[in-house]
């Protein structure tokens, strides 16, 4: 997949993890799922972020997000996933 730049998707998973454990530090509550959910929640913040990126022009073609992009992309999607589940409870 092009939006994950050079890394593998091994790389990935730590990468999110990593992200979404930082994430969920920075913004501590209760959110279910357990380390799952963070590693998707950093994953997909990850993704989010270096998408993004490439629209604006942050990143070249091939080339990923940084550390610190994956853990605020990881924040906006724990933000967006809490207000989501306000909303459906």
């Amino acid at each position: 997949m092009e939006i994950l730049g050079e890394y593998g998707w091994i790389s990935w998973i730590i990468i999110g993890g990593l992200a979404g454990m930082i994430g969920k530090f920075l913004m501590p509550g209760k959110d279910g799922g357990g380390f799952i959910v963070t590693i998707l929640l950093g994953i997909v913040g990850a993704v989010v972020v270096g998408f993004l990126g490439k629209l604006v022009g942050w990143y070249e073609p091939g080339e990923g997000p940084g550390f610190i992009a994956a853990v605020i992309g990881s924040i906006i999607v724990l933000f967006i996933y809490r207000q989501v589940k306000k909303r459906s409870a």
